[in-house]
């Protein structure tokens, strides 16, 4: 079972009222049904978090350390909400409400969009989880998602949606210590990092899969980390890993990037749009921002011209 935030707001509530019955009225559901799920997460976790007697529900011991975690995580996800239907009640009805996983090509996208709609606002939601942003689609909240998708983590969205795909195979690169051995070769083979370890960014929902995937594929099992994307670049930094590392991304003198041979792991860049929503437009100054940030970087330049350039291939849009 994974536990989710009606679990632990669930939890939460049985603790502040003292009982499943009210508890179970407070949530709006059946108090068998949240008996059951209980009994589920309990399982789950493997201990009583509550003991029942007549005089109530009290937490046990491992309720406690639970409730301590869970307490701060459903009072944060009550403000975000609160926050945004505030952004929302702010927002004129016009708006072009754009959602997206973190890339740097999104400066030089907003600044086309409200060039090409002076009259019209443009606001920016970034989300590292391309899953959320799909669902924000699929309730209205967004007019068009741009997203990158692992090969083994497509992102799931509800049907009647426009598409256009900016990059069938975005290639991934990989970031080293300037001091690592496979830094001094121009193009790295992912064999030769079946002895290092492996960082994944817990941010990226796909990132894990696609690694594993393309390890699986190579015939190594290296070990494989989880860090917040803050602590990346330092722990690659310092040798203690290597790391995947996006084409357009800045990554300084600290880090070495480097080409993996035949671009085993590689993102496919979507967007995703609501009907009405004008697509055509809209992503062709995706692309051409998108190009500018490539063009930046000498070696994806260089990458993208040894590929004959895919993005000069023409994509229309799909709905």
């Amino acid at each position: 079972m994974k536990l989710e935030l009606r679990h632990l707001e669930a939890l939460c509530s049985i603790a502040e009222t003292g009982s499943i019955r009210k508890a179970a009225r407070h949530l709006g559901m059946s108090q068998p049904a949240l008996t059951n799920q209980v009994r589920r997460i309990e399982e789950a976790l493997g201990g009583k978090l509550f003991s029942r007697d007549q005089h109530g529900c009290r937490p046990t011991p491992l309720g406690q350390a639970v409730l301590g975690r869970a307490r701060p995580l459903v009072a944060q996800m009550g403000t975000l909400l609160s926050e945004i239907q505030a952004t929302a009640a702010r927002t004129p009805e016009n708006t072009l409400r754009i959602g997206a996983t973190a890339n740097r090509a999104l400066p030089g996208w907003l600044r086309r969009l409200r060039s090409r709609f002076p009259g019209r606002p443009v606001s920016l939601h970034i989300d590292a989880f391309a899953q959320a942003l799909a669902q924000d689609l699929a309730r209205g909240q967004l007019d068009i998602v741009f997203v990158h998708e692992f090969e083994a983590a497509a992102t799931r969205m509800a049907g009647g949606l426009g598409s256009w795909t900016l990059l069938e195979r975005e290639p991934q690169f990989i970031a080293l210590a300037v001091d690592h051995p496979a830094a001094a070769s121009p193009v790295v083979d992912i064999t030769s990092l079946a002895q290092d370890h492996w960082i994944i960014d817990t941010a990226d929902d796909g990132q894990l899969a696609g690694v594993q995937r393309a390890l699986l594929s190579a015939g190594i099992n290296p070990s494989l980390l989880q860090a917040d994307p803050h602590a990346v670049s330092t722990v690659v930094a310092t040798g203690g890993a290597v790391a995947l590392h996006c084409p357009v991304a800045d990554h300084g003198d600290e880090l070495a990037v480097r080409p993996l041979r035949d671009d085993p792991i590689t993102v496919r860049l979507q967007v995703y749009g609501r009907p009405g929503t004008e697509m055509t437009s809209i992503c062709a100054d995706l692309k051409s921002a998108y190009r500018e940030a490539a063009f930046r970087s000498p070696l994806y330049r260089a990458w993208l011209s040894e590929h004959g350039n895919p993005l000069d291939r023409r994509h229309g849009v799909k709905s």
